[in-house]
């Protein structure tokens, strides 16, 4: 993943969070339940803070960076979109609940390895 990719990612996903987050607060807060609302502010924050690691990783001209920054990206969409659709109460669906549940799991561990992959690469240089 390129510079320039790393920082559009990591600028939409800033900014999107920002707007998901009020739409959480502001909108949601009347039609789900408090734990779902908590999950679903979990998927807002883990996706602010990829963004802002994506933009860090931007100046990064490392090889490591651009492995780090594929496996943040595809572990974001993964963990927080399922978030948000099991938090939506999407999950009386059962079909739907059964599709998201194991994709969050799977989203958060691409986000570790880029987090690994990340020390590794400093341990390295």
């Amino acid at each position: 993943m390129r510079y320039k990719q790393r920082s559009i990612w990591g600028a939409l996903f800033c900014g999107t969070a920002v707007i998901l987050g009020a739409f959480g607060t502001h909108l949601l807060e009347a039609y789900i339940s408090a734990k779902a609302l908590q999950s679903y502010e979990v998927g807002v924050r883990y996706q602010f803070f990829h963004g802002l690691a994506l933009l860090f990783l931007s100046l990064e001209k490392n090889p490591f960076a651009k492995r780090t920054a594929f496996l943040f990206v595809i572990g974001t969409l993964l963990f927080s979109s399922s978030i948000y659709g099991l938090s939506l109460n999407y999950s009386s669906i059962e079909w739907l609940s059964k599709l998201l549940g194991p994709i969050t799991p799977i989203g958060g561990l691409l986000l570790i390895l880029g987090w690994v992959n990340l020390l590794i690469g400093y341990l390295r240089s």
